[in-house]
């Protein structure tokens, strides 16, 4: 086996390239499954676990709870978790819901399967005899079914942007609308820090005062290095008169 028989795990794996945890274990499992080795079965186990986490962190809010309290969470109340997260229980079409009721479903035969099989698992020895090819099989595309219909579900998700962990490239639509109507001023003044102001369609305005230093500093490293680079070469400024201070005579 090898990872070409998940393209639904690659897929997730490759898009939430900043999440280590699962880079970690989506590395394990390609070694693994190129080993036949059975830990392959616990590797897809957490990978789904942790495509769940990555989901339900990313709704999560104060306002909206939505991370497990449980110590010992099961890999199908994080599914459940991650389902509540992206609205999918909403949806009134009774097909859908088999649909999910069904990756419920191989969600626990995916855990059951690990719990039981799995020689990593749970500090069991690898002494036990190793499970046939088809047993691995499928656990793999099992776990792959699963992380293919969650990663889907959550690009068609609404996100919240002050809570999102995604980048701006996410909300390209909304990025679009705004950079079509909202305006943008600079009230620079000397020994002041800029404000920027954002000009909106309806005539308010909103203020944000900010440093060029972390302006550049956010937005553009490569920016920041040239203009400190810059900034070292160029002369000292003029020392400012302290006020009831004449020149000395």
């Amino acid at each position: 086996m090898s990872i070409d028989w998940c393209p639904g795990i690659r897929e997730a794996c490759g898009y939430w390239r900043d999440a280590p945890m699962l880079q970690q274990t989506f590395e394990a499992m390609e070694r693994n499954l190129e080993q036949n080795n059975d830990a392959c079965i616990d590797c897809a186990k957490t990978v789904v676990e942790v495509v769940c986490r990555v989901v339900v962190e990313s709704f999560h809010t104060q306002q909206a709870p939505l991370k497990l309290t449980e110590e010992t969470p099961s890999l199908s109340n994080w599914l459940t978790a991650a389902i509540r997260a992206l609205k999918l229980g909403d949806v009134r079409d009774d097909r859908f819901k088999k649909l999910v009721s069904s990756h419920h479903k191989l969600a626990d035969a995916l855990n059951d399967l690990r719990n039981k099989a799995g020689p990593a698992s749970h500090g069991k020895d690898p002494y036990l005899a190793r499970l046939a090819e088809h047993h691995r099989r499928s656990a793999v595309l099992a776990a792959d079914a699963i992380v293919a219909f969650l990663p889907q579900a959550y690009l068609d998700a609404q996100l919240d942007p002050i809570s999102s962990r995604e980048p701006w490239e996410r909300f390209a639509a909304d990025n679009a609308l705004i950079d079509a109507h909202v305006g943008l001023a600079v009230d620079a003044e000397d020994g002041d820090t800029p404000t920027l102001r954002f000009l909106l369609p309806s005539g308010d305005e909103i203020p944000i005062n900010i440093e060029v230093s972390r302006l550049l500093y956010l937005l553009d490293r490569d920016a920041y290095v040239e203009a400190l680079n810059a900034a070292r070469g160029a002369p000292a400024p003029a020392a400012e008169i302290v006020e009831g201070q004449g020149e000395s005579a």
